[in-house]
């Protein structure tokens, strides 16, 4: 049974520190665990690959004008296209037990005051992850395909490359997924002691121009994308202050 007084749990933590090379090694065995999995799970993915292009592929596609498909304009892109696609889901499905041995990892060396708030803060950074990503595909995905199918001049028609349209979506994944990790990134910042939520309120007017600039730069040229991600990004901002503040209220000393 795993203890539990603080006091006993930090003592046995800092009795038990491991060499640099034994904490090597021991990164090695996590990583390669990692790149197994990985591996492992490219094989039904790819397997899938097509179904899962289509779904990928289903927000654009049904915005476009009849009889209009996607096209491949380099030779090995109907075979490289879900290949790409492949290993990108397997790292998708991965990610849970990548991080499970990251925690594995790094859990020996921290306090149990640090355990209680670093297992929650890994588990909310998945949620907030796959969170991202779902809000690209169901929420941007239809409004921008929509609005880029209306503008498309007369006379023009929407043929889409299937291999920049992957790129596209995963892009926009990414970014998504990382920028639904603000309140995280927030509240590491607070705890760390590098800011404070009364520092980040009264920067909130260059925090809210740095959301817009970085909303321009990771999505395409077009407001409507830039505001889908630049708000997102400020609300999120607003979420993690208010919880720091909360957290810090719990915290405070008597």
């Amino acid at each position: 049974m795993a203890d539990t007084d603080p006091a006993r749990h930090d003592e046995s933590v800092d009795a038990n520190e491991l060499p640099f090379l034994e904490h090597v090694v021991e990164l090695r065995k996590r990583i390669l665990n990692s790149v197994v999995v990985v591996l492992v799970l490219i094989v039904p993915t790819y397997y899938f690959a097509n179904d899962i292009y289509q779904f990928v592929a289903a927000p654009l596609l049904a915005h476009l004008p009849n009889q209009a498909t996607m096209i491949a304009t380099e030779v090995a892109s109907p075979f490289m296209t879900p290949f790409k696609l492949a290993i990108v889901t397997a790292v998708f499905a991965a990610i849970p037990f990548i991080l499970h041995q990251a925690w594995a990892f790094v859990s020996p060396g921290l306090y149990l005051h640090e355990k209680r708030f670093a297992l929650p803060l890994l588990v909310s950074s998945v949620a907030l992850f796959y969170a991202g990503v779902a809000f690209a595909y169901f929420v941007v995905f239809p409004v921008v395909f929509q609005f880029f199918a209306s503008i498309t001049p007369t006379g023009v028609q929407m043929m889409t490359d299937i291999n920049r349209y992957l790129d596209f979506v995963l892009t926009t994944f990414f970014a998504f997924g990382f920028t639904f990790e603000i309140p995280v990134a927030i509240l590491l910042m607070v705890w760390s002691g590098i800011t404070t939520p009364e520092r980040l309120v009264a920067s909130r007017p260059y925090v809210i121009v740095g959301c817009f600039v970085v909303g321009m730069i990771l999505t395409p040229p077009d407001v409507l994308s830039q505001c889908m991600l630049s708000i997102p990004m400020w609300m999120l901002f607003e979420i993690g202050v208010v919880i720091a503040k909360v957290i810090g209220r719990r915290h405070a000393p008597e």
